[in-house]
């Protein structure tokens, strides 16, 4: 099937055009609607680190709960998330001085005008993945791993972590790269994400996996923040697990093991949640919720002008 379109609408007229690849399984694991070549290589950026994490509880990573979710994080930098940061550092004997992450500012946009208001600058706690590499030195610290190069391809970690990607993805990892927060990232299929988020709702309770999703979709702003996207999703449909990926990437899964995987062609986010939403449509899952995020609206003046939507069949 051709890629999925979506209209940017400005008063009438579409002004822009964005196009998806969309991968959809049902319950049964068969897929439902497939937009694009979801088949060939994909970077999911952070969508893949509830499997980053999964590596890690495996390997011995002593989080639970808020601090579990936040190891799969991109999160907003508000002050939860930083003293949570703090917490599993300082549970490893250590402090923000190990990070390895770029500096940064947080993404929440409140919290970024604070930290200028109040003279402050960038730095690498703050940073939204600081959550994860605060979680990777954890994790190195249970197993003796060195903490210095704990972002490198060979490093223990790392390919404890790649092993797990080829796992539950069933694929092996084709190519190597690197992510915007220095960690190595690893190139899968769309249709790869699918089966193992599919994979993560659908282990028994207990299980690592679980613990990760579970975490995840019981925390959902610990995973992303109070006012994003994928916490107002995972809060409006129950059992739902969803995480987003830079370049516009979202990888989606429900109780039912009906599961999806998105990407907005030309990385553009504004179109994201649309897309994810029909996808979640189109497997069944809905709520009265998402019509809200259904369209994203655009402005002119200040004022609501035109939307963004999927172009209707």
């Amino acid at each position: 099937m051709s890629e999925m379109v979506v209209e940017v609408v400005r008063s009438g007229f579409v002004e822009s055009v964005h196009r998806a690849r969309v991968h959809v399984i049902g319950a049964d694991g068969a897929p439902v609607l497939v937009c694009g070549d979801t088949s060939s290589l994909a970077s999911p950026r952070s969508a893949v680190k509830p499997l980053q994490a999964l590596a890690m509880v495996r390997a011995g990573l002593p989080l639970e709960d808020e601090l579990l979710a936040l190891a799969a994080a991109s999160h907003s930098g508000e002050p939860f998330h930083i003293d949570g940061v703090r917490k599993i550092l300082a549970g490893a004997g250590l402090d923000e001085t190990s990070l390895r992450c770029p500096e940064d500012l947080p993404l929440d946009e409140e919290e970024r005008r604070r930290v200028l208001r109040e003279h402050g600058d960038a730095r690498r706690i703050l940073m939204n993945c600081s959550g994860k590499h605060a979680a990777m030195l954890a994790t190195c610290a249970v197993n003796g791993w060195p903490v210095d190069d704990y972002r490198h391809p060979g490093h223990p970690l790392q390919r404890t972590i790649r092993a797990t990607v080829e796992e539950l993805t069933g694929e092996r990892v084709a190519a190597t790269g690197v992510d915007g927060c220095g960690a190595p990232l690893f190139f899968v299929s769309m249709a790869g994400m699918t089966r193992a988020f599919r994979a993560l709702t659908l282990a028994p309770a207990g299980t690592p996996e679980r613990r990760v999703a579970d975490a995840m979709r019981a925390h959902p702003e610990w995973t992303s923040g109070t006012t994003r996207a994928e916490t107002l999703l995972m809060r409006a449909v129950p059992g739902l697990l969803v995480k987003s990926g830079a370049e516009a990437f979202d990888s989606f899964a429900d109780a039912e093991g009906r599961a999806g995987a998105v990407k907005i062609v030309d990385g553009g986010g504004r179109a994201r949640v649309p897309v994810t939403v029909a996808a979640l449509r189109a497997a069944g899952i809905d709520a009265p919720e998402l019509a809200g995020l259904a369209t994203a609206p655009l402005f002119g003046g200040g004022a609501p002008v035109g939307e963004v939507r999927v172009r209707p069949a």
